[in-house]
This record gives C-alpha cells, sequence and structure tokens, in this order.
C-alpha cells in the first residue's frame, strides 16, 4: 500500500510553459473509435482511473499538457472521448475531498457522464503508517460508518448528483488477522454497509482472496451491495472471480483493471511509462471482462469497467480494445 498521493492532487499549478497557450481540447479520435462509440451497448460505462496524463496527447487530447494543466482543465476534454463515459476518481482514496470539488468534477461533463469514486483509505485499511518507515499502527477509523459517511458518501453525492456512479471500498491487504478469520470480516462489513444510507451503488473491492467466500456474499447481498471485480496480481482472473462472485450470473458489473500479472505497480509504471501504447496486452481479462460485460448489459443491468495504464500499457487504448470486442460479441450471429 502506497501512502503517497498521485500527481493529481495537485490542480492548481501554472500552465506548461511550452506547447499551445489554450486550454487542452479534446483529440479527434478518428471514425473507427466514432463508430464504436455509436455501437457500444447502452449502459456500459467505460473509462479509465484518472485522466491527467501527459502521454495522453493525440489519444485523448489535442495537444502534449502537463499533469497540473490535465488535472485542471482535462476532464471536459476527456469526456468528450466517444468511448470514455466514466472516470474513477482515485485521488479520493487518499484523501477526501469536499463537496465544491465533486460540484466542480461534475460540472465539467455531461449529463450522462458517470464518475466511479473510490472510498477514502482512511476507513478502509486496517492499519496506516504515520510517515515513510514508520511501524504501521492499527486505525481506529477502520469501517467507521459515521466518518465514511461525513467525510465521503454525503459530500460525494451532493457534489455530484446524478452523475455519481458506484461508490467503491476498496480494501488493501489487511493482514493476517483479519484474513485469517472471514467470518468476522464479513459480519463486520456487513454492520458497515448497513449503516449507510440507502440508495447509491456500493462496490467492495478486496485484495484478499481469502475473504470472498459466503460470509462475505452474503453480507453484500443483505447491504445490496456489489463485489467490484479487482484485476489484480492479488486477486484470481476476471472468470474466475466472476465465477466465485456471481458476477457471471446477475447484478451490475462493476470492475477496476488495476495491474498486469507479474508487476508491482512502481515496475509496471516503469515500463509503460509514458502510457503511449499497449506494452502487455492481456487478452484473458479483455475477452471476460467483454463477455461479462455483454452479459450483464443483456440483462439490462449496468457496467462500469475502468481500466488503469499498468493494465497493458495505455488505458485509453485498452478501452478502445475492450469496446471492439464488447461490439464484436454484440453483433449479430455465433461467438
Amino acid at each position: 500500500m502506497t501512502s503517497s498521493p498521485p500527481p493529481q492532487l495537485d490542480l492548481f499549478g501554472a500552465p506548461a510553459e511550452t506547447g499551445p497557450t489554450h486550454a487542452v481540447h479534446a483529440a479527434d479520435p478518428g471514425e473507427h473509435v466514432r463508430h464504436l462509440g455509436e455501437r457500444l451497448p447502452a449502459g456500459i460505462y467505460l473509462g479509465t482511473s484518472s485522466w491527467h496524463f501527459p502521454g495522453w496527447a493525440r489519444l485523448v487530447y489535442d495537444h502534449p499538457a502537463d499533469e497540473r494543466v490535465l488535472g485542471r482543465d482535462g476532464l471536459q476534454a476527456y469526456a468528450a472521448h466517444p468511448l470514455l463515459r466514466c472516470v474513477s476518481l482515485d485521488r479520493t482514496f487518499y484523501a477526501p475531498i469536499g463537496v465544491a470539488e465533486y460540484r466542480r468534477y461534475a460540472d465539467q461533463v455531461p449529463p450522462e457522464f458517470r464518475f466511479v469514486v473510490k472510498a477514502p483509505m482512511a476507513c478502509t485499511a486496517a492499519a496506516l503508517r504515520g510517515h515513510a518507515g514508520a511501524v504501521p499502527s492499527p486505525n481506529p477509523r477502520f469501517l467507521d460508518a459515521r466518518f465514511a459517511l461525513d467525510a465521503f458518501v454525503g459530500p460525494c453525492l451532493d457534489g455530484l448528483g446524478k452523475k455519481a456512479g458506484p461508490l467503491v471500498f476498496q480494501f488493501p491487504p489487511l493482514g493476517r488477522e483479519l484474513t485469517r478469520n472471514p467470518q468476522a470480516f464479513a459480519a463486520r462489513l456487513s454492520e458497515f454497509l448497513g449503516a449507510l444510507p440507502n440508495g447509491p451503488a456500493y462496490a467492495i473491492e478486496l485484495r484478499d482472496h481469502s475473504l470472498v467466500g459466503p460470509a462475505y456474499l452474503d453480507a453484500l447481498a443483505g447491504a445490496g451491495a456489489h463485489h467490484c471485480l479487482s484485476l489484480h496480481p492479488r486477486m484470481p482472473v476476471a472468470s474466475e472471480q466472476a465465477r466465485e462472485t456471481g458476477l457471471d450470473r446477475t447484478g451490475p458489473l462493476i470492475a477496476r483493471w488495476n495491474l498486469h500479472t507479474g508487476f508491482a505497480y512502481e515496475a509496471a509504471k516503469a515500463r509503460y511509462a509514458p502510457f503511449t501504447r499497449l506494452v502487455d496486452e492481456d487478452l484473458p481479462n479483455r475477452i471476460a471482462l467483454a463477455r461479462l460485460a455483454r452479459a450483464a448489459a443483456k440483462r439490462g443491468d449496468p457496467v462500469f469497467i475502468t481500466a488503469n495504464n499498468k493494465a497493458e500499457g495505455s488505458a485509453p487504448l485498452s478501452i478502445v480494445k475492450l469496446a471492439e470486442q464488447i461490439v464484436s460479441l454484440s453483433a449479430p450471429g455465433p461467438h
């Protein structure tokens, strides 16, 4: 678990010193991508984890700009892309933000756009480090529903309104004390979810496969919450994880395509930066996600899939390839 915030936190720096002086606009996606956007079934929201990557020039943005400019001005251009119908707000995992900031985001996107929002790790991490190198200490706010409501759920819903998509509680690796007793974790999770207001789509993302079992699934069902399909080396592949959690049969599909198997985040970042091309394509997970998305859409259930640059090398290009697969499955004829 990293404790340093991503560059997305720095939103109000000076404009880039080189290149065009106008704020970034949307890149021309090309006829192929426009056609995919027209054919992608309704109810399927594809997007990326954050949007502030300079390497996405010509893919998402019309010219190169630094992270500060993109963090401040890039979202409107991002939301104009034919396939990018949602985005994961990852910065909220590191620290809560207020109603005004959520509202500022909502004002930059069209009515049909949705935000997948990560809850602060202050309520999902069992232990926290005070500073680099410090021994983790127990987190008194772990699974504290009042904190989650006041610091996250309330401001998020007030600021985003109808543009709020799934609210994702990502639990980092929780340690042996919790993972050796999945029933106890499920009981605490059930109490936590039961204390949150009804209405939002709550999703739980795990990094400990041992916690997935009947007690966990019962806790989700009892609260009307959902398992978030986490494509991460610590969890099973998409097809297996979907079978274990029932996502291949019923309910909304909420998936975060996080990290390519065999890599840690920093190693993947070093290998894939500046995120301009696909480096390690993950065909099994891509095909599984497409099939799950198509099945959910046919059932009438919503689909939210966000891709990280560390999944294949370039999140926007991963989304294009995923959309191609979904559209192909949606075409008439045998598959």
